[in-house]
C-alpha cells in the first residue's frame, strides 16, 4: 500500500464529492472549525493527517475532533464499537542504509519512510469520559419572521454533526449545530445559518411530492447543477424576502464551471433557474401549517 497515494486520493475524492454539502471540505464550517487532536496523548496532528482526518469526519459526519488509535482508546477503559472503520493516519519513520559510490566506498544514508497507523474517531467509541471543556457559544441570531416561515413549510430539519444537505430518501433537511456558524468579515453567523438551511429548503421543495423539480443524482450532473442554481438563486431571493443578508457559500468554485456549462449549453436556463427559483419562494413562504417543524 503506498500510504501517500492512499492519502492523497481520499482528499481528492472529498474534494471531487464536495459540492452541494455545506463548504468544501478544509473551508467548511464545523469541519476545519476544530484541529484534530489526541485526547489520550494530549497532541495535536499536524501535516498530512491534518487534511485525513479532517476529510475522514467529513465523510463520516462525526462531530467530534478527537482521535485515537484502538489500543489508546482502550488503554482508558474505551472500546470501539464492533463494525467501525478505522481512519488512515502517516506517520514518518527513518532507517539508515548502505550505499556504494561511485568510488567504491560504502557510506550509511538515513532515508525516510511512510508508515501507516490507524485512527478511530470519539463519535465510533463508547466508555471514555472526556474532560468537561466550555461550550462553544451559539453566535446566531434567533430571527422571528424567518422562523416562523420555516416551521410553516412542515420540513423536517434536524440539527447535528457538521454538514449541512437536503435527503431525498429520507425528505429531510439536516443542519450543522448552530454554534458552528461563525462571524466572517462579510458576514454574521446569523447570515450564514439562514442563507444555508434556504438554500437546504428550496432542494426540499423540488422533491417529487411538492414542486417535482429535482432530477440530477450526482455532482457533475448538467441536472445537478441546475438544481444547485436553483437552489442558490431560491436562498437569495428568500433571504432579500425576510430581510437577511445573503451569505455566499464557499463551495461555489465548485459548482462555477458546472453552471457556466449549463448557461453555455443552453441560454435560457438563467430564466428557467429563475423562475424555479421563484415558485420554490413562493412555495415557503406561502406554507401555513400550524405545527413546529424544526426538530432539536
Amino acid at each position: 500500500m503506498n500510504i501517500q497515494e492512499t492519502i492523497t486520493n481520499q482528499i481528492i475524492a472529498a474534494i471531487e464529492k464536495g459540492a452541494g454539502e455545506f463548504m468544501m471540505p478544509w473551508h467548511r464550517k464545523g469541519i476545519s472549525s476544530g484541529m484534530p487532536h489526541n485526547p489520550i496523548s494530549k497532541t495535536t496532528y499536524s501535516g498530512a493527517n491534518v487534511l485525513a482526518l479532517w476529510m475522514g469526519k467529513e465523510a463520516n459526519g462525526y462531530s467530534s475532533d478527537s482521535w485515537a488509535t484502538y489500543k489508546q482508546w482502550q488503554s482508558k477503559g474505551a472500546q470501539v464499537r464492533k463494525g467501525e472503520k478505522s481512519t488512515l493516519g502517516v506517520y514518518w519513520n527513518t532507517a539508515d542504509k548502505k550505499v556504494q559510490g561511485d568510488d567504491g566506498e560504502e557510506s550509511v544514508r538515513r532515508t525516510m519512510f511512510a508508515s501507516a497507523f490507524f485512527l478511530f474517531n470519539a463519535d465510533q467509541v463508547e466508555g471514555y469520559q472526556f474532560e468537561t471543556v466550555a461550550a462553544t457559544p451559539d453566535l446566531t441570531e434567533r430571527l422571528a419572521g424567518a422562523e416562523t416561515v420555516i416551521a410553516n413549510t412542515g420540513a423536517i430539519i434536524r440539527h447535528g454533526g457538521a454538514r449541512a444537505y437536503y435527503d431525498r430518501i429520507a425528505d429531510s433537511v439536516t443542519m450543522p449545530d448552530r454554534w458552528r456558524f461563525m462571524n466572517t468579515e462579510t458576514s454574521t453567523a446569523t447570515q450564514g445559518y439562514y442563507s444555508t438551511l434556504l438554500h437546504e429548503l428550496t432542494h426540499w421543495t423540488g422533491s417529487k411530492d411538492r414542486l417535482d423539480r429535482i432530477k440530477g443524482k450526482r455532482f457533475g450532473d448538467e441536472n445537478y447543477a441546475f438544481e444547485e442554481l436553483v437552489a442558490e438563486l431560491g436562498a437569495s431571493f428568500l433571504c432579500a424576502h425576510l430581510g437577511i443578508e445573503n451569505e455566499p457559500r464557499l463551495d461555489h468554485a465548485q459548482y462555477i464551471e458546472n453552471w457556466l456549462q449549463v448557461l453555455k449549453n443552453d441560454k435560457q436556463a438563467i430564466f428557467s433557474a429563475a423562475s424555479y427559483a421563484s415558485k420554490a419562494m413562493n412555495y415557503i413562504i406561502n406554507a401555513k401549517l400550524d405545527t413546529m417543524a424544526i426538530a432539536a
